[in-house]
C-alpha cells in the first residue's frame, strides 16, 4: 500500500524536505512512497490535508509550528515543554506530534561547541527558538533572548551581551533565499574569533549574517546539518511502531 508523507507550510515550493525524501525513497527502492509540499495560506486548511489518503507523516514549518498543536491528539514529551511542533505521525486515526528540531539542534550544537562557549545569545523567539531554548537548558547554557518589544531587542543589542555570550543562535527566516541580502540588525563588530554563530536558516548556505559574523573571524554554521538531522529523526519517528 502507498505511503504518503509532506511539508506543511508557507512558502515551501522551495522545500529541502521534498527533495531529501524523495531520494531517500529512491535509494531505499520505495516505489510507493511518496512526499509533497502542501502550501497553505491558513492553518485551518490544515483538516482537509490531513483527509489525503494513505498519510502516513507530516513535517511542519514556519509559520504554523505552534498553530497545529490544536489539531493533535497528543504530544510528545519534548513538544509538550516547547510547545512546538515539526513533526505529526498518523496511527489509528489518531495524530501525534513530535519535535525533532531539538534532536537536530543539538546534533549540530555538540558538533561544533567548544569549553569556551558557555553562554548563548538567541536571536527571534519564534517555534524554533523554543527548540534551541529546551536544547541549552538541556545542556546548562545560560542564554538571552533578543527579539522585538522586549528588554533586549535587535536595536538595544550592545557589545557587552556579544562579548559575555560566545554561542550566538541566529533563529529568524530574515535572510532566506530570495531575500538573501536581508539580515536582523545586529553589532557585527562584537564578534570574535571566539565566537560560534548558527544561522538556522540553510538556503542560501551562506546568510547574509553569516557573512558578517564571519568578517570578523566568528566560526559560522548555517542549517542544513540540523535540517538532515531533524528529517532522519522524523522518518525515525514515523516508522517506530512503538512511537
Amino acid at each position: 500500500m502507498a505511503k504518503r508523507f509532506g511539508l506543511v507550510g508557507k512558502n515551501v515550493s522551495y522545500s529541502f524536505s521534498k527533495r531529501y525524501f524523495t531520494e531517500k525513497f529512491r535509494q531505499l527502492l520505495l516505489e510507493d512512497h511518496f512526499y509533497d509540499t502542501y502550501d497553505i495560506l491558513s492553518i485551518e486548511n490544515f483538516t482537509e490535508i490531513i483527509k489525503i489518503p494513505n498519510l502516513a507523516g507530516l513535517n511542519i514549518t514556519i509559520p504554523y509550528k505552534t498553530e497545529v498543536l490544536s489539531f493533535l491528539d497528543s504530544l510528545s514529551e519534548e513538544a509538550k515543554i516547547i510547545g512546538a511542533v515539526n513533526t505529526v505521525k498518523f496511527s489509528e486515526n489518531r495524530l501525534k506530534g513530535y519535535n525533532t528540531d531539538v534532536f537536530g539542534f543539538e546534533k549540530t550544537l555538540m558538533l561544533h561547541r567548544k569549553k569556551s562557549h558557555d553562554s548563548a545569545l538567541i536571536l527571534g523567539d519564534g517555534g524554533a527558538a523554543r527548540a534551541v531554548k529546551y536544547v541549552l537548558r538541556k545542556h546548562g547554557i545560560p542564554f538571552l533572548v533578543v527579539k522585538r518589544n522586549s528588554d533586549i531587542d535587535f536595536n538595544s543589542l550592545t557589545y557587552k551581551e556579544i562579548k559575555e555570550n560566545k554561542i550566538i543562535i541566529q533563529t529568524t527566516p530574515v535572510g532566506t533565499f530570495p531575500n538573501v541580502q536581508e539580515s536582523v540588525p545586529f553589532p557585527f563588530e562584537g564578534c570574535t574569533e571566539n565566537h560560534l554563530v548558527i544561522d538556522l536558516v540553510y538556503n542560501p548556505s551562506s546568510t547574509c549574517f553569516m557573512k558578517n559574523a564571519g568578517k570578523y573571524g566568528a566560526r559560522c554554521v548555517n542549517g542544513y546539518y540540523m535540517l538532515e538531522q531533524q528529517a532522519e529523526k522524523s522518518w525515525e519517528i514515523w516508522n517506530d511502531e512503538k512511537k
